[in-house]
């Protein structure tokens, strides 16, 4: 059977694909197949991968709102959106839970001209700066006109000395994040440029994903208890992950969630950092 992806291009259905990412949510063997047999008993010739996504999300939420929740983090990314600014945020806390300091949206003047770095980096006396190109499309990747502009900005940055964390100090290294992925160009450009690259699945067993799952840092817009309206709320508010919403819970109050509401909210947030 052949399965419509986002680009719109139709590949081979793949059952151990779709069991596999059943199983990285965190549920078990028997729950994963059960699930996906009753996916293949409503499949038809040329079904879009969204389809069976949402299918597999619901099934899932049915058993585990914690499970569903990390099935549905990519999308979840997504809700970061549009413009990528919480994104930036987001991954300002994944890089805080690596031991790095951070500050976001800093402009610095470079040897030509002034620049808007997204987050900047403090580790071990090291200073990084680190470029997010967010999209806010599922099949959108970041192609190798990417790293070839962020590394213009950093060549007019790196000689200079800043006042930064403290200190004067230099920008002695690259990063750039996307929340989808890298061309095999963009990469390869990247790595032979000396650039970091970051992004859902690069670098391999230590991609985005792989980050949030090891320090359990996940966005609020992954939870299955709140509407895509109260997330918002909670975003202008910088609530910016569930660790910020289990800290300061009140920020429930204020977008007036009712008391058994705060509760369940806060015992699946609860399940998933722990």
């Amino acid at each position: 059977m052949k399965v419509t992806k986002y680009s719109g291009e139709l590949v081979h259905y793949d059952e151990q694909k779709l069991i596999n990412s059943l199983r990285k949510s965190g549920a078990d063997k028997a729950m994963a197949e059960t699930i996906v047999k009753e996916i293949e008993s409503e499949m038809y010739e040329g079904i879009s991968s969204k389809k069976i996504y949402k299918r597999a999300y619901q099934l899932l939420k049915n058993i585990s709102n914690v499970h569903a929740a990390r099935y549905n983090l990519r999308t979840a990314l997504l809700g970061l959106g549009p413009a990528g600014f919480f994104f930036e945020k987001f991954m300002a806390k994944v890089m805080q839970e690596q031991n790095y300091k951070t500050k976001v949206s800093v402009t610095l003047t470079g040897k030509c001209i002034s620049h808007e770095i997204d987050i900047l980096l403090l580790k071990n006396d090291v200073v990084s700066m680190i470029e997010c190109k967010f999209h806010s499309g599922q099949d959108a990747k970041s192609d190798v006109k990417v790293p070839m502009y962020i590394l213009s900005r950093f060549n007019d940055l790196k000689d200079k000395k800043y006042d930064l964390f403290s200190a004067k100090r230099n920008i002695s290294k690259c990063i750039i994040v996307t929340n989808n992925k890298f061309t095999t160009d963009a990469i390869q450009f990247g790595e032979c440029s000396g650039l970091s690259m970051l992004s859902w699945d690069y670098p391999q067993k230590n991609g985005i994903k792989e980050l949030v799952d090891r320090y359990r840092v996940y966005p609020i817009t992954c939870l299955t208890t709140l509407t895509k309206a109260e997330k918002d709320q909670l975003l202008i508010l910088d609530c910016i992950t569930i660790k910020d919403l289990i800290l300061y819970s009140d920020y429930l109050k204020t977008i007036e969630l009712s008391h058994n509401r705060i509760k369940n909210v806060l015992k699946e947030a609860n399940q998933l950092t722990n």
